[in-house]
């Protein structure tokens, strides 16, 4: 499988399907968007992209909650679980969907009652609608 990703200047992009992560309810607002493949652009480790197998202009920057001195704990269902096909937390990792916020005249900000939830063992995925966010912060020195 190949992908253009013309937001990147780049055509003919290989997919191996083996690494595509499937969303069987898709994203928020996009439901017929459910296979997306993970990847950052060189030198840019920090910001990785969700992009859309199913729709080329569709994608989204996320980084791990830490990145932003983050830290969840998120409750999944036994509904949750399943769509995962999540047998224990190991396998679960967060992203967080990051954008730049015009109202605060640009600055970077993240969905943080959003967060999507990736299980790396079976490749699936879901965004994971909060109710109530009380994300932890974490002080670092830097």
């Amino acid at each position: 499988m190949k992908i253009d990703l013309e937001r990147f200047g780049l055509k003919d992009v290989p997919v191996d399907p083996d690494t595509v992560f499937t969303f069987a309810e898709g994203l928020a607002g996009f439901a017929d968007c459910t296979r997306f493949k993970i990847f950052h652009e060189e030198g840019k480790a920090t910001v990785f992209w969700l992009q859309s197998l199913d729709d080329p202009d569709l994608s989204f920057p996320i980084v791990p909650p830490q990145t932003l001195d983050l830290e969840y704990e998120i409750e999944l269902s036994d509904a949750d679980c399943a769509l995962l096909g999540l047998d224990g937390g190991d396998d679960a990792t967060v992203a967080l969907i990051v954008y730049r916020n015009e109202a605060e005249g640009g600055k970077i900000a993240a969905n943080t009652r959003s967060p999507i939830i990736l299980n790396v063992r079976t490749r699936r995925g879901m965004q994971k609608v909060l109710q109530d966010v009380h994300p932890t912060l974490l002080y670092r020195a830097r």
